[in-house]
């Protein structure tokens, strides 16, 4: 018995060091978790200021807009009903406009807008989705647009009466 639980370790190592190498298993990534923890943690991304955000925004040559509008009415809507409207944007200046963020004032408001540069003449959207699942009757909302305009953050809004 003794003679058997001291080869168990010898036939353990030529077990394992005995196969053949899978070549083909070197070129698969596997994402492995490990159980260690790092020695410094991540550091938390960076939340710009207002500050920050307009001097990024009038950081590229200035340029003007125009809105098709700045406040829109929802009228009524139903608790729990999800709506959204779009704001044409327009570049009425010589250089291209450029929306580097667009900030809803809470986080029942997800935003959407052109990343792309919009070029003198041509139009671009933001469009401001709203949940009201939170809310009842009369909200007012409201989103901050920067963009390299010389009066940077523009304040969108909108409102809703939600019913029950």
């Amino acid at each position: 018995m003794k003679n058997l639980v001291k080869l168990l370790p010898v036939v353990a190592v030529l077990a394992l060091t005995g196969c053949k190498k899978n070549e083909k298993a070197d070129q698969i990534i596997v994402n492995e978790t490990s159980t260690e923890m790092p020695a410094e943690p991540a550091p938390a991304p960076a939340v710009a200021t207002p500050e920050e955000m307009v001097k990024e925004a009038q950081s590229k040559p200035l340029t003007t807009l125009a809105l098709s509008e700045n406040q829109f009415d929802f009228g009524k809507i139903k608790k729990g009903e999800t709506v959204q409207h779009i704001y044409e944007v327009t570049n009425t200046g010589t250089n291209p406009l450029i929306i580097s963020q667009v900030k809803p004032g809470c986080g029942c408001t997800a935003p959407e807008y052109t990343k792309d540069p919009i070029l003198p003449g041509q139009k671009g959207k933001i469009t401001l989705k709203f949940d009201s699942s939170s809310f009842d009757g009369m909200v007012n909302k409201q989103a901050e647009v920067y963009a390299n305009v010389e009066k940077t953050p523009i304040v969108i809004t909108f409102t809703a009466n939600i019913q029950p």
